[in-house]
């Protein structure tokens, strides 16, 4: 399993790309927190494993991590997708489109009516957006990271932007988002700054990424453990919280339906389903959300997987507690120094991205599960 020259492949291949885009992806910002400001949405949506990029983008524009940042009207829309989606669109709306360098008939039919409309339109893949960006790799886990890297950092400018109108002001809580701004200068070039800012933030993964390969061995023997345990009969029951939620609803996807050339893997993401997210979180308490799914699907030989940026999440905990009562093999993807599973060895294999910053944990965790992904192929038996 070749999983560090796998995870610092990747780090070239993204610099050059944000090196490119980077200017793009500033002015398209700037358009965007522009289009906040007149009271716009943004409607997001795709399909299959696409559609967890359209809730992952939501939850960052809703429910912004950093401390003080506002929340922006974001929605994920895919579930209405093919219908009569357009129906929601409004001229001031920024259209967020995530499908497969293919083209989709019901992605390129609601970009098209949203641009008949006035919408901004960004189109991740595809040549219909007043953003867009082409086929970027034929790697669908490539194409699928480095598209997180790109939303994450609209995510990041827009705040700039929405905080810095003139671009004169310093930016207090917002320096380590945009390191550029003072209160000593004005900015004769906001966009080139900004857009500098996002090199330095793809920089930065660039960092973890090697740092995440030295554990390259750890995370070759976490693969051997869950392909003896799927020779056994188990599955995967993976969770997380916010943005974690949708990446292990990614996780599942890419093990039940997974790209060209990889064989279906049982699993199931104990956050993808609202109704009893909520029914739980309402009855009983959010700290059982994931530890009452587990006590109902988990059966010996399955593997459960906690992906979590902090590491101290109390219903990941109760989870993965539950898991070791019943003797299950226990994997978390964790960021920060792994936090309270990795004090009190709640996994079996803990996989820590040292970062405090979410946006590049996430970043960095979605590559490890891929190569993950990627590494279960090899070790499973072919038939």
């Amino acid at each position: 399993m070749m999983i560090a020259e796998s995870l610092l492949a990747r780090n070239p291949i993204y610099e050059d790309f944000f090196q490119r885009e980077a200017p793009r992806l500033a002015r398209t910002a700037r358009c965007m927190a522009d289009r906040f400001r007149r009271g716009g949405r943004l409607l997001a949506f795709g399909a299959g494993a696409q559609a967890t990029d359209a809730q992952h983008i939501s939850v960052e524009f809703i429910h912004p991590v950093i401390v003080g940042k506002r929340a922006l009207p974001a929605i994920d829309l895919s579930n209405f997708l093919g219908s009569h989606v357009e129906t929601l669109f409004r001229a001031e709306d920024i259209v967020v489109a995530f499908g497969t360098p293919q083209a989709e008939p019901a992605i390129c039919a609601a970009l098209l009516c949203a641009r008949r409309i006035g919408a901004m339109t960004c189109a991740l893949p595809g040549n219909l957006g007043d953003y867009f960006v082409e086929r970027f790799s034929p790697d669908a886990f490539l194409h699928q990271e480095m598209l997180e890297i790109l939303y994450h950092t609209l995510w990041e400018s827009v705040h700039v932007y929405l905080e810095h109108d003139d671009l004169t002001a310093h930016a207090g809580e917002s320096s380590f988002l945009y390191p550029f701004l003072d209160s000593a200068r004005q900015l004769a070039d906001p966009a080139g700054d900004v857009a500098q800012s996002i090199r330095m933030k793809v920089e930065e993964d660039a960092q973890l990424r090697r740092e995440t390969a030295r554990q390259a061995a750890y995370i070759e023997q976490a693969c051997e453990a869950i392909a003896a345990a799927l020779q056994k009969g188990g599955q995967l029951l993976i969770f997380g919280n916010g943005g974690s939620a949708t990446d292990a609803n990614d996780f599942a996807f890419d093990c039940v339906q997974p790209p060209p050339g990889l064989r279906s893997i049982p699993a199931l993401s104990l956050a993808a389903e609202p109704a009893v997210l909520t029914a739980l979180a309402n009855d009983v308490g959010n700290d059982a959300v994931f530890l009452r799914q587990l006590i109902a699907h988990a059966r010996p030989h399955d593997v459960v997987i906690a992906i979590s940026t902090s590491g101290g999440s109390r219903n990941l905990i109760a989870a993965l507690e539950e898991a070791r009562r019943r003797e299950l093999t226990t994997v978390a993807l964790l960021g920060y120094d792994g936090g309270e599973v990795c004090r009190r060895k709640l996994a079996d294999y803990a996989i820590v991205v040292p970062s405090d910053y979410i946006p590049r944990i996430q970043e960095v965790q979605a590559s490890i599960y891929h190569v993950m992904r990627e590494a279960l192929e090899e070790a499973l038996p072919h038939a």
